[in-house]
């Protein structure tokens, strides 16, 4: 029960609960562990549940028409997966694979519908997180459409770094931070080098990148 709590108390569509609101979420809550690599769901699957990851990281994928596996978001502590199940009776158009040894907290459709129904507030900030995921995606959609490889890299090294730090540490492995921007390992890899090259960041270790010049990176 403490780990359903603490699961379901970090997510933004359920921390503002009062006491009881909180303990009617927990009763429906049921708490499944993957292990690395193995998937919470496929494309196909029936879409029946909210996924909140406890401890752990999910990578959310589709694949292309050719097989190519695009990255769509990493799912850390506290976030979610499978929303979509809360409305609609349909299929999952996604995939769905724990990167590393994960807990999850699962809740049924069929069972926060009726607290959903019952707490409006809970409806309300779900769907300020489907905006939220919407306004992301149409970012990304942008991003890829009118930047090059290297602003791309650049804008997302940006966006990770901590206020008053200058190193990121990347939140993914390489080849889906390949997949996420757009493009293959091999050509993020050289547009890495090039910009070490350039004296605008380094590379510390295969997933700490110190940025050397902010300024200058932000122009690439």
């Amino acid at each position: 029960m403490k780990a359903h709590k603490n699961c379901v108390s970090m997510v933004p569509i359920f921390n503002h609960l009062e006491v009881q609101q909180m303990a009617e979420i927990l009763d429906i809550t049921h708490s499944v562990s993957f292990k690395k690599r193995e998937m919470l769901y496929q494309a196909g699957d029936q879409s029946d549940s909210l996924y909140i990851v406890n401890k752990g990281k999910v990578k959310n994928y589709r694949l292309t028409d050719s097989g190519k596996e695009q990255l769509v978001r990493i799912l850390n502590p506290g976030d979610f997966t499978g929303e979509y199940a809360l409305f609609n009776d349909s299929i999952h158009e996604s995939y769905a694979e724990a990167i590393s040894d994960t807990s999850v907290c699962m809740i049924k459709r069929s069972d926060l519908q009726t607290l959903l129904t019952k707490y409006p507030s809970i409806s309300m900030n779900i769907l300020k997180a489907f905006s939220n995921r919407l306004e992301e995606s149409e970012k990304q959609t942008t991003l890829f459409a009118t930047e090059k490889i290297e602003t791309r890299i650049a804008i997302f090294l940006t966006q990770c770094l901590d206020d008053g730090s200058n190193e990121v540490s990347l939140p993914m492995s390489k080849r889906d931070l390949a997949s996420y921007l757009g493009t293959t390992p091999e050509t993020l890899s050289r547009r890495l080098t090039q910009l070490e090259t350039r004296g605008l960041i380094k590379r510390k270790s295969n997933k700490i990148i110190e940025i050397l010049n902010l300024e200058e990176l932000l122009l690439v």
